[in-house]
């Protein structure tokens, strides 16, 4: 574990009534950052359990056990959601989550052992620095022994590391981005999300339609070009490989949620992404969204409070968003800058 860091959580840059994932009852976040490159991983542990849900909208998607968190599949339980970059071979981090619950007890019930079930989703962050460093098994297992029910650290953190966004018309105008978290408790429930951000799009504050951080004029400048406007143009955007970026994230609610719900849930938290990201869901990314529900509200999640629920998934998903961009901070990588928001 040489050159390797845990990050300790952290309210640097958290504006006061922002929230966090971890405001859910039963919900653990712990980060691990590599020093040596901008890359990490993020996890979201529900100890306990928490029924989950999955809903996949990218085109070019990196996961583990989704299949398993489909409403027609038999367990509805998980224990972890691991988010990591390094692409697929970042998935590699929820093997060593599994590895660390299972020393603490935590799993399924098999009558031989308990088995920690972990859904993951990576996202590509492999064009800043050495690509050949990414997240492993070990990276995975410190992230679950630094979880707590902290503040999370946002930025350049965990699977925000080596985020970037805005690389439409070509990675040498990107700017950082990273990972960010909110959370609002409405009607007895409280439902947050955790989102790292490393889309191809721009980061958009919904509130007032603005660019936050996105593709700029030029390699070197601070100016926002603004993707949605220049392709209306007909500025025609750089080839790019499928699946080199990429925001995935986790909703979680104390709310009592079955597995349809769950499911429904992390659909409509998609709106928050289709609110705070453009263009978003593209051939070019694969945006995945998890749902846990721990149940330890007893509210519960059917009729009118479904309606609510999902409406504040995807206003906390884009608050998530916004919060990933404004807590990065600019990155230095050879001679390429990323500036971030802050920067602007």
């Amino acid at each position: 574990m040489a050159n390797r860091q845990h990050s300790a959580p952290s309210t640097r840059a958290s504006p006061r009534g922002a929230g966090a994932i971890t405001n859910v009852a039963g919900i653990e976040v712990g980060h691990f950052t590599d020093a040596r490159r901008p890359t990490g991983c993020t996890v979201v542990m529900a100890r306990d359990g928490a029924v989950a849900g999955v809903d996949v909208r990218g085109a070019a998607p990196g996961t583990r056990e989704t299949d398993l968190l489909s409403p027609v599949n038999l367990v509805d339980t998980v224990h972890a959601i691991m988010l990591a970059g390094g692409s697929a071979w970042g998935l590699e981090a929820a093997t060593g989550a599994v590895q660390w619950l299972e020393q603490q007890g935590v799993g399924l019930d098999v009558h031989v052992a308990r088995l920690p079930l972990v859904p993951a989703a990576v996202l590509f962050d492999l064009l800043v620095g050495d690509a050949t460093i990414r997240p492993d098994a070990a990276a995975g297992y410190a992230a679950c022994a630094a979880a707590s029910t902290r503040r999370p650290a946002e930025g350049n953190v965990g699977a925000g590391a080596g985020a970037t966004v805005g690389k439409v018309f070509g990675i040498e105008g990107a700017m950082k981005c990273g990972i960010g978290t909110a959370s609002l408790r409405v009607g007895g429930f409280t439902i947050g999300a955790l989102i790292a951000c490393n889309a191809l799009g721009d980061v958009v504050d919904p509130d007032t339609a603005q660019v936050i951080a996105g593709a700029r004029t030029t390699p070197k400048g601070k100016v926002l070009l603004d993707t949605r406007r220049a392709l209306a143009r007909g500025k025609l955007p750089k080839p790019l490989l499928p699946g080199t970026n990429t925001t995935i994230g986790v909703i979680a609610t104390d709310a009592t949620l079955t597995k349809v719900q769950a499911t429904k849930l992390a659909q409509m938290a998609h709106d928050g992404l289709a609110r705070s990201i453009n263009p978003v869901h593209t051939m070019l990314d694969g945006d995945t969204l998890f749902a846990l529900a721990t149940g330890r509200s007893g509210a519960a999640g059917t009729g009118p409070g479904m309606m609510v629920l999902g409406a504040l998934a995807a206003e906390v998903t884009a608050r998530a968003v916004v919060r990933a961009a404004l807590a990065a901070r600019g990155l230095q990588q050879g001679t390429q800058f990323f500036p971030s928001a802050a920067d602007l």
